[in-house]
């Protein structure tokens, strides 16, 4: 299964991401956000699709600002809900 992707609308909430996922244990690569996703931040977080629900956890515990969070669907991409 395809990783998904977290988008930021700034840098700051980007890298913030980054520390809070990586402390959490949660592998993470960070990769530049596609042309498909608009975004404030050339920035994204790309995570295994097993840990979603730690994801969203500690996004909505740590009140970090994200642009959404995106599965891959062929060429494009779709936003979760």
């Amino acid at each position: 299964m395809d990783p998904l992707l977290i988008a930021f609308d700034s840098t700051q909430q980007a890298l913030r991401a980054e520390m809070l996922l990586e402390y959490a244990e949660v592998e993470i690569d960070i990769r530049p956000t596609p042309k498909e996703i608009t975004a404030g931040c050339a920035l994204s977080i790309e995570f295994p699709h097993d840990e979603l629900d730690e994801v969203r956890r500690i996004i909505k515990e740590e009140h970090v600002e994200i642009r959404g969070l995106f599965k891959r669907t062929g060429e494009s991409y779709e936003q979760l809900d």
